[in-house]
């Protein structure tokens, strides 16, 4: 499936080289490999032997089918796991190619072999290919991954140990005041959030140095648009000559957020994407009017500060997340079951001074429930984000001076105007 059929094209069926397609796909797999070894400095293994180990496999996988034996494959993955023995000889050179590569190598070849020689050429080619580029990309990768120090990759782990293997423990039902907690929905809402801060972060590890303005602040705005924010506005006061820069970054993480919160919605409830994308696309595109010729500057600005933020996986950081989520939950269905919209709207107003995330999933979760309209959302979404807006930009002024505040305040104007506009279309439209 997903394969040309060779057999039919030269009428093959039926002949005793209805085979050959199978060969000429390992034959391509091992010249892919081998060629890419050959590179090496005296490699134990290259353009033919790695042609020759797959068609090998290739071949004792039609020999086991028609013996029905599993015996040919299993003597043929030991002899080739063997020629990793075999002596290399004399190189000439102090400096050899590492032989462990090239045999995991070879056996990989050896096994796609037998994939093809089972009718599973897609998967082995695709899968030859993966190879391949792992083995061609090793600077590339190693310098990579290099800028990863020990905490970094202690909170990967943490966070891969938290989400494939506390988050399917969890037991899935509510609990507790008015139904409002679930451990396992409560967990996925944070794994959710910490992946996608991971992400921003990572890519700002990798690019950072690299980047200009408006990308570097469109991945700080993927962490978190208030660190990026308070980083940059103490940059902006302690090197007045990065003020273009410090505003350009701040305006577009802060505009990156209405991204965010569209994502999330989208990922978690669907059905409120519409409205949620009508409330938030008139404040990124107001925003990003306001802010253009602003964005334009940095483009020729020089280069900033590193943008150093904490890994958002991090385990008291994740914890940290649960924990307020779970209060904003509980109170927001407890003020939403006794005072109505007004209680809820007042919890989006408190909450959302310190994060939005957390009220904007609540909320969902709410309307996921039948407990909130769609109307009662967006009120509760535009409520947080303004509070959040808000303070951010008296946190930006008093960090960064009057000059990072003045600049940054047009965008920040924008984006909530264009917040407000946009839900006064939705509350015209429902009417």
């Amino acid at each position: 499936m997903g394969t040309l059929d060779w057999s039919q094209w030269f009428r093959l069926e039926g002949t005793p080289f209805a085979a050959l397609p199978h060969f000429i796909t390992s034959l391509a797999i091992g010249l892919l490999m081998g060629v890419e070894r050959e590179r090496k400095t005296h490699p134990l293994a290259g353009i033919r032997t790695f042609p020759l180990t797959a068609m090998f496999g290739t071949l004792v996988a039609l020999v086991g089918q028609g013996t029905q034996s599993s015996w040919p494959v299993a003597t043929g993955l030991l002899l080739t796991g063997l020629l990793g023995f075999l002596p290399q000889g004399s190189t000439g050179s102090d400096v050899a190619e590492p032989r462990t590569t090239t045999v995991i190598a070879l056996v990989i070849a050896f096994t796609l072999g037998v994939l093809v020689g089972q009718g599973q050429g897609a998967l082995a080619v695709a899968v030859g290919i993966i190879a391949t580029a792992l083995l061609y990309l090793k600077p590339e990768l190693s310098g990579l991954f290099n800028r990863l120090d020990r905490r970094d990759w202690l909170s990967i782990l943490q966070f891969a140990a938290l989400s494939f293997i506390v988050l399917p423990v969890l037991p899935d039902r509510t609990f507790g005041p008015y139904g409002a907690l679930n451990p396992y929905e409560m967990w996925l809402m944070v794994v959710l959030i910490v992946g996608v801060g991971l992400s921003g972060y990572l890519a700002v590890k990798f690019l950072g140095e690299r980047v200009g303005g408006p990308l570097l602040g469109f991945l700080g705005g993927l962490v978190s648009s208030t660190a990026t924010s308070m980083v940059y506005a103490r940059e902006a006061r302690a090197h007045p000559e990065a003020l273009g820069l410090a505003g350009s970054v701040i305006m577009l993480a802060n505009l990156v957020l209405f991204l965010r919160l569209m994502v999330l919605t989208g990922a978690l409830q669907p059905g409120a994407l519409g409205p949620v994308a009508v409330l938030m696309l008139p404040a990124l595109l107001l925003g990003l009017i306001c802010s253009g010729w602003r964005l334009r500057q940095a483009e020729t600005a020089g280069s900033g500060p590193a943008l150093t933020l904490s890994n958002p996986s991090e385990l008291k950081l994740a914890l940290g997340f649960g924990i307020l989520f779970a209060v904003v939950t509980v109170s927001a269905a407890w003020l939403n079951a006794h005072f109505g919209r007004g209680g809820l709207y007042v919890v989006a107003l408190i909450s959302g001074l310190n994060d939005v995330d957390a009220i904007t999933l609540a909320t969902l979760r709410l309307y996921g429930q039948h407990s909130v309209t769609l109307g009662t959302v967006a009120a509760a979404l535009a409520l947080a984000v303004s509070a959040n807006t808000l303070l951010k930009f008296a946190l930006i002024a008093s960090l960064g001076g009057r000059q990072l505040a003045w600049r940054i305040l047009p965008t920040l104007l924008g984006s909530l105007a264009g917040l407000w506009g946009g839900f006064a279309a939705l509350v015209l439209l429902s009417n």
